[in-house]
């Protein structure tokens, strides 16, 4: 049972939510919470796989709650998809950064608000690639760093192919294809690349990618 809360300050909203989701045999709400502060309180209570998380909220938006929710150990299983009016609204970015495992706009067609939830339960990615290089050439923009290579160092050169492939966007199986290799041996080089690199999910992966310069802003 994948086991979600929502936060959000629309009780509307999370009334819609609830009643899509909890429709589903596989689904269950765990709680909801209309503030950022209270979303923190109910997670560490709760302890759900998945959080819907809306950006502004009062007494401590989206962006502040998840921060405080990544940055606690004890809820490292728990995964923040923030759920957005705007598809390029300007926490987004920050958001990502902040340790979030995708997002989605409020306006999701039901079937792929299901299927977020399970994708990212399941320890994958939400971002599409168009959305991904969007969000990420911001953040390469301004929000971090220069580039620092050194970081890929401990990668092999097959390694430094996969990540430069997964942050195109690609599924383990496109990445099997198109170096010519299993699914399963895609995946296998995913989570060594994730462990050498300490990344929690592909979209942080993504992130690595380029604040190491190994993929460029304005790819395609």
């Amino acid at each position: 049972m994948i086991r979600v809360l929502l936060a959000d300050d629309q009780v509307l909203v999370r009334a819609g939510f609830r009643a899509l989701l909890e429709a589903e045999d596989d689904i269950e709400i765990v709680g909801e919470a209309g503030t950022g502060r209270a979303s923190v309180d109910l997670v560490r209570k709760t302890h759900p796989d998945v959080v819907l998380m809306d950006i502004r909220m009062p007494d401590g938006d989206g962006l502040w709650a998840t921060g405080e929710i990544v940055a606690d150990p004890g809820l490292a299983g728990t995964r923040i998809v923030i759920v957005t009016t705007f598809e390029l609204d300007e926490y987004v970015a920050q958001a990502i950064i902040a340790g979030a495992s995708g997002f989605l706009v409020k306006d999701t067609e039901p079937v792929e608000l299901i299927r977020a939830v399970r994708v990212v339960a399941a320890g994958d990615a939400l971002l599409s690639p168009g959305v991904t290089r969007r969000l990420i050439e911001r953040v390469s923009g301004g929000l971090r760093p220069a580039p620092d290579s050194t970081l890929l160092e401990q990668l092999t050169e097959r390694e430094r192919e996969v990540l430069a492939l997964v942050a195109h966007g690609l599924t383990n199986t496109e990445i099997g294809e198109r170096l010519y290799l299993s699914p399963l041996t895609a995946k296998t080089h995913v989570s060594r690349i994730m462990t050498k690199l300490d990344a929690r999910d592909r979209v942080h992966l993504v992130v690595l990618a380029y604040e190491t310069g190994l993929v460029q802003p304005g790819w395609q």
